[in-house]
């Protein structure tokens, strides 16, 4: 996440306008538009911007007190700063049929299939046409539970901690949570990179039911149940966005 913050300032005269105000959506004008999500927040102390490094989502947020249109202003006041990062954000791609898009790591393409069955093979993955992003998406959301459910089994039995839930989401922030109560939650996208990956993060939240920290206790813990981790780490730190880039707009929740 990049972040750009100000003490508050006196307000511009000229406000932008943008769409659909009491939602909190706005836009910077130009070519093209740049969508702000707007929040007031008792906790803020001065005016913020944040960029999404997930997914270049673009969030402007301000204290009580502070007007919109001082807040907007701002950031019309950065918008050179906002679209040079937004310059390094992936491209967006649309899931369709002949698309390319890695599953566990490795490349396929959409491509139609002939029977009723999503059917993963070698290099391709035949989805039944006809709402074909949101058959997709389910079939991926039920193999990344698969695949994280027999990791955490695992991870668990040899932590000695028995984990109470595993739910999936398509979250922006984080890849996956341990609450206090023992319930995992992950990321579904997980399921686009390579195994490793997805079992490091695995046991990475598994070993917060012993560490509910991230102290030298707890990486002690990570490497007992997982091995090294220290490349699919850093994978996950270097090539994560690019999961994100895939939309599935259509797809259920």
């Amino acid at each position: 996440m990049i972040q750009l913050t100000c003490h508050r300032r006196r307000a511009l005269s000229k406000p932008l306008r943008g769409r659909s105000q009491d939602m909190g959506e706005h836009a910077l004008p130009g070519t093209p538009p740049v969508p702000l999500t707007l929040r007031k927040s008792a906790q803020a102390r001065r005016i913020s911007l944040r960029i999404s490094q997930l997914d270049g989502r673009v969030t402007l947020t301000y204290p009580h007190g502070v007007p919109e249109s001082e807040a907007l202003n701002f950031a019309r006041t950065k918008e050179e700063w906002i679209r040079q990062h937004l310059q390094g954000q992936p491209d967006l791609a649309e899931v369709q049929l002949g698309q390319i898009i890695p599953i566990e790591g490795v490349e396929r393409r959409i491509v139609a299939a002939s029977g009723r069955r999503v059917l993963l093979q070698s290099d391709a993955i035949a989805v039944p046409t006809g709402s074909e992003t949101r058959r997709l998406a389910r079939f991926l959301k039920e193999l990344a539970r698969d695949r994280l459910t027999e990791a955490c089994d695992d991870y668990a039995a040899i932590l000695g901690r028995p984990y109470s839930s595993l739910t999936l989401r398509d979250t922006r922030s984080r890849w996956g949570s341990c609450s206090s109560h023992g319930g995992l939650m992950f990321s579904w996208r997980l399921i686009l990179a390579p195994p490793e990956v997805l079992h490091y993060v695995a046991a990475h939240e598994v070993a917060h039911l012993a560490e509910m920290n991230h102290s030298p206790a707890f990486w002690a813990q990570v490497e007992r149940i997982f091995g090294p981790y220290e490349k699919p780490r850093r994978w996950l730190r270097d090539n994560g966005a690019e999961l994100h880039r895939y939309r599935f707009d259509a797809s259920p929740s």
